[in-house]
């Protein structure tokens, strides 16, 4: 799972239509009944609203006020890869199973996990059954059976849908509804990381009709507006730059939930966010500042941090037209060396985490004989005189062949990153490295190809963000292969790096068909000590989620993999 990916271009032109349709209509108390089309008044709005005025019909109503300070993108699964959306599926889609706070999977849609000795699993590893129960259905009563599964690939796959990625399903030769109750997925190989597939399935009676009508799902107002779903929550309004409404499925076939409504208010920033908490105007935030944590323990509000399987790091950009500097490894290496690592987690991070060694840190698939680059400036200048980027013009910045040794460095507005730029540049040009830095909202920084996207597009020499493995806690990793790089033809490849790396590209095909753990395990130790050798990634800071939490909110677990796992069990103190 990752945090990244956006797609503008199609959010702005459905929220405008579905504005021009709505119109300002008012939040509906209960969900809409959206199985006979798949469009819908509740649809989200284009103008700024404030949040629905407390009235007695709420007095009784146990809402808990989640903080978040990134808006969806979009609420379809195939289009986003933005974690402040995935994280939601477990509030109102359907994933077949879900991890607990021990990363450990709990059957949902299906009875029990597919395994060797239930006979889920072949003996040759390429066909896995998964038997569903008989009691699961739609928020509007539909039952869910093999033939969402079945349609949920397809339209995964179908190029007429312009969707975030095909990966991990492009791995399934075929999905079959053998019976209601019964889907049988088959692979050409032995796929490892099959329990990263199934995170959601979408509703084949609401959106087949638009598929079969529009030829592409890529408009479906249900993008936007899902009114069906089947979680313990149900979509009810998402109102543009503002907040978003899930209320009570009630027709939720697991135990009823506590909380009547769990209401998202979209805030701009870091500040906004850690006021809320703090004057209890929010019951939980995400994506804390170490710097705020403090005064959110002061006020009463409890942090948890929750390994994800996320570390923040740099990117560096190997493409064609990128700075012939970052193509040298002595260069790399002496970034890395250049760059007080330890010293950024002390004193920007409080001291609460530590220097990221790999993409795989706290995980046992991580080489554990790896250790963070030192600090070593000297060491760093050494590498760079061997290269043979010396400054030649005593401009300060060293300098080959005409070519300044400037760099441009870009990442998002949050504050904590904003202030690890301005130390990387000044560290920087103590060995003659010189770092352009610039920041970017979130919606801009992450744009794909196709959206003019900054990284993306290779239009930085390093990019700056925090991700994992694509769907912790499986290791598997999907953008580092050559195929993801992006094209015209292409142009949603999640390897923005534009890394082309045969020997790293076999290694990450081969552990997808490792089922042995301790043989894919070695696997990766090998990717993680080439990567790490290489300065392919160059790790800043382990960054588990840090999660905050009102006193108000009761029985609250939160996973790494799926956050809100035991949401239905949540109470709420009004």
């Amino acid at each position: 799972m990752n945090r990244k990916k956006y797609l503008p271009w199609m959010i702005l032109l459905l929220i405008t239509a579905l504005a021009l349709a709505a119109c300002g209509s008012t939040a509906p108390a209960e969900p809409v009944d959206d199985s006979a089309s798949d469009t819908s008044d509740a649809a989200p709005v284009a103008e700024e609203a404030e949040a629905p005025a407390e009235s007695t019909e709420y007095e009784d109503r146990k809402v808990a006020t989640f903080i978040w300070t990134q808006e969806f993108d979009t609420l379809s699964p195939l289009y986003t890869g933005m974690w402040f959306v995935t994280i939601t599926f477990d509030l109102w889609n359907a994933p077949a199973w879900a991890f607990n706070d021990d990363d450990l999977p709990e059957p949902r849609l299906v009875t029990e996990m597919p395994s060797l000795e239930n006979g889920g699993i072949s003996d040759d590893g390429r066909t896995i059954t998964l038997n569903l129960r008989d009691d699961i259905k739609w928020s509007d009563g539909t039952p869910i059976t093999a033939n969402d599964f079945a349609f949920t690939f397809e339209m995964i796959m179908d190029p007429a849908n312009i969707v975030q990625s095909t990966y991990p399903y492009d791995n399934i030769a075929s999905v079959t509804a053998v019976d209601d109750q019964t889907v049988v997925m088959t692979f050409d190989e032995p796929f490892a990381p099959w329990m990263t597939l199934w995170r959601y399935v979408l509703p084949e009676h609401v959106l087949r009709p638009v598929f079969d009508a529009e030829g592409t799902l890529d408009a479906a107002a249900w993008n936007l507006a899902p009114t069906v779903g089947a979680g313990p929550f149900v979509f009810s309004e998402w109102e543009s730059g503002s907040y978003a409404r899930f209320v009570r499925n009630e027709n939720y076939y697991g135990e009823r939930p506590a909380i009547d409504e769990i209401f998202i208010r979209f805030v701009p920033d870091d500040a906004s966010q850690t006021a809320a908490l703090v004057t209890g105007d929010g019951d939980l935030g995400t994506f804390i500042p170490y710097s705020d944590i403090p005064t959110l323990e002061d006020a009463g509000v409890k942090v948890m941090s929750v390994p994800s399987g996320y570390n923040e790091g740099w990117y560096f950009y190997f493409g064609e037209n990128g700075h012939p500097a970052l193509q040298d490894l002595n260069v790399r290496k002496a970034i890395a060396l250049a760059f007080d690592r330890a010293a950024l987690s002390e004193d920007l991070l409080l001291g609460l985490t530590q220097p990221a060694a790999t993409m795989w840190d706290n995980m046992p698939y991580n080489d554990p004989t790896l250790e963070p680059w030192p600090y070593d400036p000297e060491e760093a200048k050494r590498l760079l005189d061997e290269a043979g980027w010396v400054d030649s013009n005593d401009d300060g910045t060293r300098d080959k062949d005409g070519v300044e040794l400037i760099l441009s460095h870009g990442t998002t507005i949050r504050e904590i990153r904003q202030d690890a730029q301005a130390v990387a540049q000044q560290q920087l040009a103590e060995v003659g490295i010189g770092l352009d830095i610039q920041s970017y909202d979130a919606d801009i920084f992450f744009g794909g190809m196709s959206d003019g996207g900054p990284v993306a597009s290779g239009e930085l020499d390093i990019s700056e963000w925090s991700d994992g493995p694509s769907v912790y806690p499986d290791p598997d990793h999907y953008y580092w292969y050559c195929s993801e790089i992006p094209t015209d033809d292409y142009p949603d490849g999640g390897n923005w790096q534009r890394l082309c790396d045969e020997t790293l590209d076999s290694l990450f095909t081969l552990q997808t068909t490792q089922t042995d753990f301790a043989e894919r395990q070695a696997t990766f130790h090998e990717i993680t000590r080439y990567m790490f050798d290489n300065v392919i990634w160059l790790g800043l800071w382990q960054d588990p989620d840090l999660w905050a939490v009102s006193n108000r909110l009761q029985n609250v677990e939160i996973s790494g993999a799926s956050p809100f796992y035991n949401v239905a069990e949540w109470d709420i103190q009004n």
